[in-house]
Order: C-alpha cells, then structure tokens, then sequence
C-alpha cells in the first residue's frame, strides 16, 4: 500500500472513520466490510485492496486508539510534577479522550469478553508490566509516602483508571438509577464534573493512608 500519495491517504482516513464507527456500533462479529464500504463511499473492493480482510482492519483501527490511551496514562505519571498534580492530571486527560471516543470502553469490553483472540494483535501497546514498573520506579518516593507497596501498585492502578471508564461502560445501566443521564449534555456535564471528583476521592484517600 502506497503511504505517501494524498489519495491513499485520503482513502485510509474515510475507511477508518467508516470502520470505527461501524465496529463501535455494532461489535467485531455484526460488522460488515459491505457496511464499512458503503459509509466510507468506496467499493468492497477497494476496501478490501486497503485491508484485506475484517479481522486486520479491526486491529489497525482499534490499535492506535488502544496506543493513545495507553501512552496518555504513561505520560502523565513520568511528567516532573507531584503524584498530587499527576492524578488530577490524568482524570483530566483520560476523561477527554473517553469524552472524545465515549462508546470505546463498552466495544473493548465486549469484544474481549467475546473474541478475546482478537485482542492478541494489540498487545504490544498494552505492556502492563513494563508500564507498572517505571511509573513505580518514578513516583518511588511519593507512593512509599502514602504507603504503597510494589505489591500494591495494581490495586492503586485499577482503582484510578475505573473511575474514569466505568461511567462511560456502564451508562446504560447507570440511566436506570440516574435517567437524567440519556441526555447526553446532562452525562458529558457529570464528566467533566468528575475531573475534580475523583481526583480530589483519589488523594484524599492516599492522604488518609498516612495517619
């Protein structure tokens, strides 16, 4: 596939944003290239000259958006500013990024509950260990401050990052309990609301380990 001709380019651009919204709405298995085709205006064929079958297609779509999450988070807390500053940090861009992608948490979820074979192909964006280790080694001081332990890292990381995906993957059900929220404008103001909110639950409750 020729990279640098704008037409190629062009083309790759109107495919993945068919692809993205086709496989965010409807899953890995009820997507159709014949959907993804005719949203991005070109023929099944030349889709399938661009990407040759579903499965690729799917992990160059759902790779570089798994890359930018991940690599967002790992920014943050390798910046040169307090573990304080680096959680409300994180609230702030991880919640504009699910803002920006809101039905990204449930399709993951889905799919790996589904197809987790699938998921193999984005791996090499998701180094668990390796991004633990060094967001350890770097905030060493802090964390030993507020009391967590190596051992621990998982829960403190867990527990960060599911206040921020877990509105977004569980809105449906969270409109049973809250129905103001099938307004979007009404669960996009709650968001950016939760910026502060979970930051300041996060620190309060690492403050409190101290005592």
């Amino acid at each position: 596939m020729v990279k640098d001709n704008t037409t190629d380019v062009q083309t790759e651009e109107k495919i993945f944003r068919a692809a993205t919204k086709v496989f965010e709405e409807k899953g890995f298995a009820a997507a159709r290239m014949q959907e993804i085709a005719d949203l991005a205006g070109i023929n099944k064929a030349l889709l399938h000259y661009y990407f040759r079958s579903k499965r690729h297609l799917f992990l160059e779509v759902l790779k570089p958006l798994m890359k930018k999450m991940f690599e967002k988070i790992f920014s943050v807390f390798m910046q040169d500013i307090s573990f304080e500053q680096k959680i409300r940090l994180y609230y702030e861009e991880h919640i504009n990024i699910l803002a920006a992608n809101p039905r990204l948490p449930l399709f993951l979820l889905n799919e790996i509950a589904q197809n987790p074979e699938l998921l193999k192909g984005v791996a090499e964006f998701v180094q668990y260990n390796h991004i633990r280790t060094a967001i350890l080694e770097k905030n060493a001081r802090e964390l030993n401050e507020f009391g967590i332990t190596e051992k621990e890292m998982p829960q403190l990381m867990v527990t960060i990052v599911s206040m921020t995906i877990f509105p977004f993957a569980a809105r449906d059900m969270i409109k049973l309990m809250i129905p103001q929220f099938n307004d979007t404008k009404v669960f996009n103001a709650f968001m950016q609301e939760r910026k502060s909110f979970a930051a300041d639950f996060v620190i309060t409750a690492l403050k409190n380990r101290k005592k």
